[in-house]
């Protein structure tokens, strides 16, 4: 009889029951409290939103999902969409800065930036609201607001579509987020991709208007993305291992979040102020933008040393975090009163020297969040208009106008584009490992580190675009010297071929046999044995498992995994065969 290894009770598997009471808490406890709740949350949804329900970030986020789904092929490749003609390349390629804002790397980087959309987005879409001010939702009575006058036949189209709540509903609000990420894409340094530029964006806006409900939307984020974790795998067990990782804060594109930000809170300023001058309490503001930056790790700002190295300026960044956040809290919530007039609230007209010296707090810190972000923005302007040759070395594998290959302390042709040396730090930069290239599309990237491929042993790139796809499986294999080197060679599998790209240099091992030095040296379909004595060097094909190889008073056997020299009765294990996780 077998027994199965799923864990049950009464027929039904543990996982489900985990999963049945994760939804049941969670759907249980909201029922309760909105059934204890005095209705007032309903009715300010229903004022706010046609129907209540926040239908701009419902479209948005169905519009995102849509790009992965379908423009990157991921409704067939869940976990490996295509990737590589989405990212902002530069200005010369205008598919990767109209798309790279809304496609993602994979499933765990969409999800991460729908969660926070779906909390966030709404936050903004309520202070923007589906009602003009001077409108409100029919059904719902305002104290203290009349209904507002039949529109007039002399309106024109545009206004009666900014008017019409179903309008700003389903198409403006998702329209403005569409061309805020396409701005935001062309002012971001880097070959980046994701709408995480946007969402922070959101995060800005929501910030300047209600600090606190900002900091609980992300806080919400991170809910959501516990909720999905939890259902989708109710029980994890894990164990430590050795594994190759870059740092995490490698992997966040800090300026594009920062200019998102920031570009938020501009628009927040300028709407709320037009529109009834209602700001947050500064002391709220203040530390909600700490909070926030905090949280989302804004102040890791770092630089790319080349290979795999990378430096963090933490203490820096943290110094920054808090700079930034006081002169939000001086655009939203400054006063009025110009540090320059000669009296408090008193103002001339004599010319643009008096309107600039009429300027009011509140507005100089606007200007000076306006002046930061465009510091941010600069450096993506001069590298975005300089596009890469695509040139890699060697004869790399061709697919459709895509080159990859493996190569070790070549250029780095993404950081180099504009030589700079500032702080001890340059761009400059070498690279080693997977890099692909396309030289009628401007893309150059090391795609796989030489670490990484070293601990997996194999990694696939997936190139393509829309409506194509098609992958190149990267196939790292190597033999140990003991107490030495590695010797390896890296192959590129494709359309069913294997053709080996590189080899490195000879290993050699440590022991001495017989006064012999013993080493292993790739080649391109197999590795070999050398041994050397003196000006004199044997080479031998490695002795595969139960095999052995003779040179001259020393006896190589192949075992598993290992080469074994034997001398006059003494055994040492001379190689052992790489392994990989």
């Amino acid at each position: 009889m077998s027994v199965s290894p799923v864990l049950q009770f009464g027929g039904v598997p543990w996982a489900l029951l985990q999963r049945l009471f994760v939804v049941g808490a969670l759907l249980g406890g909201a029922a309760l409290a909105l059934t204890l709740d005095d209705g007032r949350l309903l009715t300010r949804l229903r004022e706010r939103f046609v129907f209540g329900v926040p239908w701009g970030t419902v479209v948005t986020v169905l519009g995102i999902l849509g790009v992965y789904l379908f423009v990157q092929g991921g409704y067939g490749h869940w976990y490996r969409p295509v990737v590589l003609p989405f990212r902002a390349w530069s200005y010369f390629e205008p598919l990767g800065m109209l798309v790279a804002g809304f496609a993602h790397a994979g499933p765990g980087h969409l999800l991460g930036n729908l969660f926070g959309a779906l909390t966030l987005a709404p936050v903004v879409e309520y202070a923007v609201g589906h009602y003009p001010p001077e409108q409100r939702d029919p059904d719902v009575p305002v104290a203290g607001v009349e209904p507002p006058p039949e529109p007039s036949a002399s309106r024109g189209r545009l206004d009666a579509l900014r008017r019409n709540p179903k309008a700003r509903a389903f198409l403006l609000f998702p329209l403005a987020v569409a061309v805020v990420g396409v701005v935001l894409t062309l002012f971001t340094v880097g070959a980046v991709i994701g709408f995480s530029g946007v969402v922070f964006a959101f995060a800005g806006f929501a910030l300047a208007r209600y600090p606190l409900a900002a900091v609980l939307a992300l806080v919400a984020s991170d809910l959501l993305n516990l909720v999905y974790n939890a259902l989708q795998n109710p029980t994890v067990t894990a164990s430590g291992r050795s594994r190759f990782v870059t740092p995490w804060w490698a992997d966040i594109a800090i300026q594009g979040h920062a200019i998102g930000l920031l570009v938020g809170v501009v628009l927040a300023a300028v709407l709320l102020r037009r529109r009834d001058g209602t700001t947050p309490s500064p002391t709220r503001l203040w530390s909600g933008g700490v909070l926030l930056a905090a949280s989302q790790s804004l102040w890791a700002v770092y630089w790319y040393r080349g290979g795999t190295e990378y430096v963090l300026y933490r203490a820096a960044g943290l110094g920054l975090v808090a700079l930034a956040a006081t002169v939000i809290v001086v655009a939203v919530a400054g006063p009025d009163w110009s540090p320059f007039s000669p009296g408090s609230g008193e103002t001339t007209t004599d010319g643009d020297e008096s309107r600039l010296r009429d300027l009011s707090v509140r507005q100089l810190g606007l200007v000076a969040i306006v002046i930061t972000a465009a510091l941010f923005s600069g450096p993506a302007v001069a590298v975005n208009l300089v596009s890469t040759e695509g040139d890699l070395p060697g004869e790399p594998a061709t697919v459709r106008g895509y080159e990859v290959t493996y190569a070790e302390g070549v250029e780095n042709e993404m950081v180099s584009a504009i030589p700079v040396t500032l702080f001890g730090e340059t761009t400059q930069v070498t690279t080693s490992g997977v890099i692909v290239a396309n030289p009628d599309r401007k893309i150059w990237l090391s795609v796989v580190p030489r670490g990484r491929l070293a601990a997996n042993g194999r990694a696939t790139v997936v190139v393509g675009g829309i409506g194509w796809r098609d992958t190149v499986t990267a196939v790292r294999r190597g033999w140990t010297a003991v107490g030495g080197d590695t010797a390896y060679a890296v192959a590129l599998d494709h359309d069913a071929q294997r053709r080996t790209v590189f080899t490195s240099a000879p290993a050699q091992a440590e022991p001495r046999i017989a006064h012999q030095n013993v080493s292993v040296a790739a080649g391109n379909d197999s590795f070999y044995l050398l041994v050397s004595e003196g000006n004199e060097t044997v080479r031998r094909p490695l002795p595969g498992t139960n095999e052995s190889v003779t040179v001259r008073n020393v006896t190589f056997y192949g075992e598993d995994g290992r080469v074994v020299a034997v001398h006059n009765g003494t055994r040492v294990t001379v190689l052992r065969e790489e392994t990989y996780d």
